[in-house]
């Protein structure tokens, strides 16, 4: 199959340190060279990939000091999309709704995951304007606030089942990984390891846009002789850091889409420590991986039995549900989906069999 894979800008495929959305295209991408599908990338310049790369920019935006304008060179990669669409059998998205208006001449052979929030009001006239883009939600939480969109199935994400090995914890920490910011909850994770005396090593990024935030209400609780900021650390680091921890604190006050810190820490043999919200009971087999809880009070409770799951059976539920294998393969699943309608949209209109060439290659 002749797949487009149209990352953001902002960071590489892979990304240097922290970045989600196109850590997960860099791991389907690579999974569906691995497979034998031909597939091509769209990103920024410093992507690295066994795939076909088509780059509109030098690097990513994020470390681009003379990029002003991020926008202007988004609207050039899809430019460069369009022009190229005769070549795909399937474009895959990954660009939130930017390409919207430019997929009318494309679809139905178009489809994006959508990685971010979908709770926010400014979405609903959005959809209701785009009602016919396929789209693809990375939870069943996630897609509740869009109810009229056009939901094609919801895909986990996953990782390649060797990037991480199981770790012994034996560190004599808990982690926080991940972002800086109110919604991750790393103030409640300081409270909750503070009133359970147990150390904690936070490895997180600050953005800009979280600069004041944790400036004014999370560098203050950083002089505790408990808690240890490492700061940001890139993927080869956190095999390390999640295996050698007792646990994972999680503590999200928010819908998370996905969380794709609870299935590195899964591949450490990690259990969790996590608040439910978003898809948190989606990830995590409450008393298998991880531990689910609803106050603070319920998670200094819930250390100890966290600690005491077995990390192999973490090791396991992640083998089982969340390896890039099985995410590639949901993912063909839905090109196949896609490609039957518009072979079956396309007889009826016509009256024939459609031409042959966009099942060329698709196995």
């Amino acid at each position: 199959m002749k797949i487009a894979q149209i990352a953001p800008l902002f960071e590489s495929v892979p990304p240097k340190l922290y970045g989600g959305t196109e850590r997960v295209v860099h791991y389907l991408t690579e999974e569906l060279v691995l497979q034998g599908h031909n597939v091509t990338l769209f990103a920024s310049g410093d992507s690295i990939t066994a795939a076909r790369l088509i780059a509109t920019t030098d690097r990513s935006l994020r470390l681009d000091p003379n990029c002003i304008d991020s926008l202007a060179h988004q609207m050039v990669q899809m430019k460069k999309v369009v022009d190229m669409a005769s070549e795909f059998d399937i474009l895959h998205f990954h660009t939130d709704y930017l390409h919207f208006p430019m997929t009318g001449m494309l679809k139905p052979r178009c489809m994006t995951t959508l990685h971010g929030r979908l709770d926010i009001p400014d979405l609903q006239p959005l959809y209701n304007a785009f009602p016919n883009e396929n789209v693809v939600s990375i939870s069943e939480n996630q897609k509740r606030p869009l109810p009229q969109a056009r939901w094609l199935g919801t895909v986990y994400h996953g990782l390649p089942e060797n990037l991480h090995h199981q770790g012994s914890g034996d560190g004599g920490y808990w982690a926080f990984l991940g972002r800086i910011s109110p919604e991750k909850g790393v103030d409640r994770a300081i409270e909750i390891a503070v009133s359970a005396h147990i150390p904690l090593k936070i490895a997180a990024k600050v953005d800009k846009a979280d600069a004041v935030y944790f400036k004014e209400k999370i560098r203050p609780l950083l002089d505790h002789p408990l808690i240890e900021f490492i700061g940001e650390i890139n993927e080869s680091q956190k095999t390390d850091f999640l295996g050698k921890a007792a646990g994972l604190l999680f503590p999200i006050n928010w819908a998370e889409p996905f969380g794709m810190v609870m299935i590195e820490a899964m591949a450490c043999g990690t259990p969790i420590l996590a608040f439910d919200n978003g898809s948190v009971p989606e990830v995590i087999e409450d008393g298998k991986s991880g531990i689910i809880v609803h106050s603070i009070a319920e998670a200094i409770e819930a250390i100890p039995v966290v600690a005491a799951l077995s990390r192999s059976g973490v090791r396991s539920a992640f083998e089982k549900r969340f390896t890039a294998s099985r995410m590639a393969d949901d993912y063909v699943r839905l090109y196949h989906q896609l490609l039957h309608v518009n072979f079956k949209n396309h007889s009826l209109r016509n009256g024939n069999s459609l031409s042959k060439s966009l099942f060329e290659n698709n196995n």
